[in-house]
């Protein structure tokens, strides 16, 4: 019998309620590769409160410097990660137009080039999950799927991220869960 394994990539993950008190509580996730051998994503709405230039040293271009940094999750939080887009990039591997690296040369590269319509998030650490874990968590609804797209990944405020998601997928649920406060005692 053939594996029916469905991929998430591309998709982003929110916290369905079901995560309160955990690293992510009302989180929004890039699930930017996901197969048998398990599943990595960045949390998109978690900052650092730091930029880029205070945590990495390297002669980075200042727009890069200057950049918020990401937590993009409880693993390696030293790991260096990030997504790009421009108008065309043939080998993205996350979305259309939107790649993942690693590389503090290839950053150093994509941050030199002029461009008017590149973007690019920096994050430290990374989500992951082993084979079969992040299925099980779904099978569990912990978890909520939307579509990504460029616009929710680099021009919606992180803070509203979360709810703004909820909102766009519908139902008085989700509506529900997007007033729900961080803390709940502020309830």
């Amino acid at each position: 019998m053939a594996d029916k394994r469905i991929s998430l990539q591309g998709q982003l993950l929110l916290d369905s309620g079901q995560l309160g008190g955990s690293f992510f509580q009302h989180t929004v996730l890039l699930i930017c590769k996901h197969d048998a051998e398990g599943a990595f994503g960045l949390v998109l709405n978690r900052t650092v409160g730091k930029t880029v230039g205070d945590l990495i040293i390297a002669d980075l271009p200042e727009t890069l410097k200057t950049a918020p940094l990401y937590l993009g999750g409880p693993v390696q939080p030293g790991a260096l990660s990030y997504l790009h887009t421009d108008s065309f990039i043939p080998d993205a591997d996350v979305l259309p137009n939107l790649a993942l690296g690693h590389s503090l040369d290839d950053l150093l590269e994509i941050g030199g080039a002029f461009s008017a319509t590149r973007k690019v998030r920096m994050f430290a650490g990374y989500s992951g999950w082993t084979p079969g874990q992040l299925e099980s968590e779904m099978k569990r609804k912990a978890w909520l799927t939307f579509p990504a797209s460029l616009k929710l990944v680099f021009e919606t405020p992180p803070d509203q991220l979360w709810q703004k998601v909820l909102h766009r997928k519908g139902g008085w649920k989700n509506k529900l869960l997007a007033q729900t406060p961080e803390d709940l005692s502020w309830n």
